[in-house]
């Protein structure tokens, strides 16, 4: 049977200065949606009387109004799974208020709407009596709790897992256009394109390898994968917060004030967006000594050497210098706060399509 699923609003560009460097792009791009770390936000749920809009009922033409207000055991819910991203430790922090002017997110209860989200500060540009946040359906069923938790990670500025370009998922297009028009979503081709075909910018993506675990990911049934092989028969979450969703949120929004634990130690990610024979350097500036695993993850075969810079130079450190040709490289090395390094990744080949990035943890 096929799943229900999330189904977030096509957002335009964002604007911004000509002249800025490709570093600086992509920080703004990836920081666009997140909020500033230490902020209060504020959560609402719509209760009058009058909350509600229509919505349209599939295959009649015909509309009826559907009340936003949702029943106790669901809000519960919401504020459980609130309580369970807040655990974390994460640096942001979540208040209900009674007051929808108070309120960053207003949550509804539309039966019949769909779930989805606005994207981390994109709720603050929605209407003071419109929902930033909605769940389409009854979160006591078994299994549907999760749908909570993945809005709740929307909320915090995350994105669908499946679209990340480090994915590698092969669709077959139209069994996913076919199977998503049908029930329980109702989806228009160009809703499905932009919630499941539509590959994100690598600077939108939640962390620069794709995360098969995470509660962003969609669950999906035999048929519609292609690639990897081993999903073909199906993909399918285990529905709660990975270790790879927790290192992104406390890595986004570490713990602050006296006495609490020190945030995760960064890593810094970029996409290279070599083509074959090219080659390219990616400084890293350690946040503690320690040591590294630094790779690449994309399509191709690469090579990975870490330099360390001595006066003014790079010196070479740790990886293969002798022009192997590994695939999706990894190397070990011990990195000393202060001090710049260089990972230099060279490109040989490249096998189907995506990005090949650098990840340092």
């Amino acid at each position: 049977m096929t799943a229900r699923y999330c189904s977030l609003a096509q957002q335009s560009a964002a604007a911004f200065p000509a002249g800025l460097t490709a570093e600086r792009l992509g920080a703004l791009v990836s920081g666009r949606s997140m909020w500033v770390n230490g902020t209060v936000v504020h959560y609402h749920f719509f209760d009058g009387d009058t909350d509600g809009s229509p919505i349209a009922l599939p295959g009649s033409g015909e509309t009826r109004w559907v009340s936003w207000v949702g029943a106790e055991e669901q809000r519960d819910l919401v504020r459980e799974c609130f309580r369970e991203w807040q655990d974390l430790g994460i640096g942001v922090s979540f208040v209900e208020v009674g007051d929808r002017s108070e309120a960053e997110l207003r949550i509804g209860f539309q039966l019949g709407d769909g779930s989805w989200s606005a994207v981390g500060k994109d709720a603050l540009r929605v209407g003071l009596n419109e929902r930033t946040m909605n769940v389409g359906w009854d979160l006591t069923v078994p299994g549907e709790r999760q749908t909570a938790l993945h809005q709740i990670g929307h909320a915090l500025g995350m994105v669908h897992e499946h679209q990340s370009p480090f994915a590698g998922l092969h669709w077959d297009d139209e069994a996913v256009y076919a199977d998503l028009a049908g029930p329980p979503n109702f989806w228009s081709r160009e809703t499905t394109y932009n919630n499941i075909l539509r590959k994100l910018d690598a600077s939108e993506a939640n962390g620069s390898a794709w995360d098969s675990l995470s509660i962003m990911e969609f669950p999906f049934s035999s048929g519609l994968v292609l690639e990897p092989e081993q999903f073909r028969g199906g993909l399918n979450p285990p529905g709660g917060l990975s270790p790879l969703d927790k290192e992104f949120v406390l890595r986004w929004y570490p713990p602050t004030g006296p006495g609490r634990p020190p945030a995760l130690v960064p890593f810094r990610s970029a996409p290279l967006r070599l083509g074959p024979g090219e080659q390219a350097d990616f400084t890293v500036e350690p946040a503690e000594t320690r040591t590294y695993t630094v790779g690449t993850f994309g399509d191709g075969d690469t090579v990975v050497v870490v330099f360390e810079e001595r006066d003014g130079e790079p010196r070479f450190l740790a990886g293969r210098d002798d022009g192997g040709t590994p695939h999706n490289a990894t190397v070990r090395a011990r990195l000393v706060k202060g001090r710049r390094y260089f990972v230099r990744v060279r490109l040989y080949s490249v096998r189907g399509s995506g990005e090949t990035a650098v990840m340092c943890w």
